[in-house]
């Protein structure tokens, strides 16, 4: 696959300066030589490095999931997360990333107890059943939110990783929504039923 080049998008140009008549012109009409920037040939592209690309992802993935914690905390004083914000983008398109934003425990179904992290990704995709977490990867929605199943790693190299006894990949919900992605980490955070039925009639 070839490696994606990105450049560096040039600055809205203003109305006015769209209905600007060509510099030769204006040397006819007023006999003086424009000597604006603007009347100067193009400037040639500039090209990002892929670690540019990546730090503003990253940038803006940490703005995201910030905004998102505060959401989430914000709702009742008795669910509260911790705040562990972290990001990583891809690695052959930094453009592409995902946000850490909070994890847990919970008991819920079947399950006595999972400790589970909540993520938001700047694209949507399907959740793969090995290393390859991510697959199809589809830029058609602005984000996706998503929560898993972790446990320790069984490598000393990786703290966590993906447990995928719980409901076979390890994935607890999946969405485009912001509304639902909230209302679903709300429900994994409440301690009781009754904080749990009136998250469900939001």
């Amino acid at each position: 696959m070839a490696r994606l080049r990105y450049f560096d998008a040039k600055e809205v140009i203003r109305p006015q300066e769209r209905q600007l008549v060509a510099a030769h012109s204006e040397f006819l009409r007023t006999g003086r030589i424009p000597r604006e920037r603007r009347h100067w040939l193009a400037e040639e592209k500039r090209y990002l490095t892929h670690d540019e690309v990546a730090a503003k992802t990253g940038r803006k993935l940490q703005v995201a999931g910030e905004k998102t914690h505060q959401h989430i905390n914000g709702f009742h004083h008795s669910i509260q997360f911790p705040k562990i914000i972290f990001h990583r983008t891809l690695q052959d398109s930094p453009h592409l990333g995902y946000c850490h934003v909070t994890a847990a425990r919970t008991k819920f179904a079947r399950y006595e107890e999972v400790s589970w992290a909540f993520y938001i990704a700047n694209f949507y995709s399907e959740i793969g059943d090995n290393d390859n977490f991510f697959e199809r990867i589809d830029v058609g929605y602005s984000r996706m939110y998503f929560a898993v199943a972790i446990k320790p790693g069984e490598d000393s190299s990786e703290k966590m990783t993906i447990d995928r006894s719980v409901r076979g990949n390890g994935l607890l919900f999946r969405t485009h929504d912001p509304q639902a992605a909230i209302r679903n980490i709300l429900l994994l955070g409440a301690r009781n039923e009754q904080l749990r039925e009136i998250i469900r009639q939001l």
